[in-house]
């Protein structure tokens, strides 16, 4: 005979609380899989060092001095931590100061730069050793001079260098190469550098052809 009689009471089954966490953390992760599918996976992107627009000018008097500013041109460019913009015209000048030298030709150079400012410096006066530059006495007969002009809008002024140039507004040989190359270029606490042209016009300054 069958017993008729209710069954007693079973409490409901609960799993065990690490099973629980274990399932909560996998719904979690179910719903972060979900909200990135489709998405492209990118690395994040790498830092670039900053890019400096600098102006170089470019000097010679001896050892074929038009070859010499022309190949001086060549190294600008073949830096790795340059990439040489622009280069001017080259310009015939007579020298300052001691005048029983011969002519200077001289040229300006826009370059694009990550070297923080000595560092360009430096950079430079290692070009000039390769050229056979020695510095023998104020403007004295040279196989390579280059001169840090600007460097952005920087002003500076220390024991080793100063921006800009502290005497470039005061030369044709510099200003009006700049300006062929950078008509609207500004010298930070001048003006404009073409606006110093008209004093400097009675410098003799000679524009060679290319």
């Amino acid at each position: 005979m069958l017993d008729n009689r209710p069954l007693p009471a079973v409490g409901k089954c609960r799993p065990a609380p690490n099973v629980v966490a274990a399932a909560a953390r996998l719904v979690k992760v179910n719903a972060i899989v979900h909200a990135h599918a489709g998405k492209e996976t990118r690395p994040p992107p790498s830092e670039e060092p900053a890019l400096h627009l600098a102006f170089v000018a470019l000097g010679a008097n001896l050892a074929e001095p038009m070859l010499q500013v022309q190949a001086a041109g060549a190294a600008l460019a073949a830096q790795p931590d340059f990439r040489l913009l622009r280069l001017s015209s080259l310009y015939r000048t007579a020298p300052l100061g001691i005048h029983a030298q011969p002519d200077f030709i001289y040229a300006v150079a826009a370059i694009e730069t990550s070297l923080q400012p000595a560092h360009l410096l430096e950079a430079l006066f290692a070009i000039e050793r390769q050229f056979g530059r020695q510095r023998n006495f104020r403007n004295s007969p040279r196989t390579l001079d280059l001169d840090l002009l600007l460097y952005d809008d920087l002003m500076l002024a220390e024991d080793h260098l100063c921006l800009p140039h502290p005497r470039m507004h005061l030369r044709a040989f510099v200003i009006a190469p700049l300006v062929e190359i950078a008509p609207d270029c500004r010298i930070p606490g001048r003006g404009y550098a073409s606006a110093w042209l008209p004093a400097l016009s009675q410098q003799r300054i000679e524009k060679l052809a290319r």
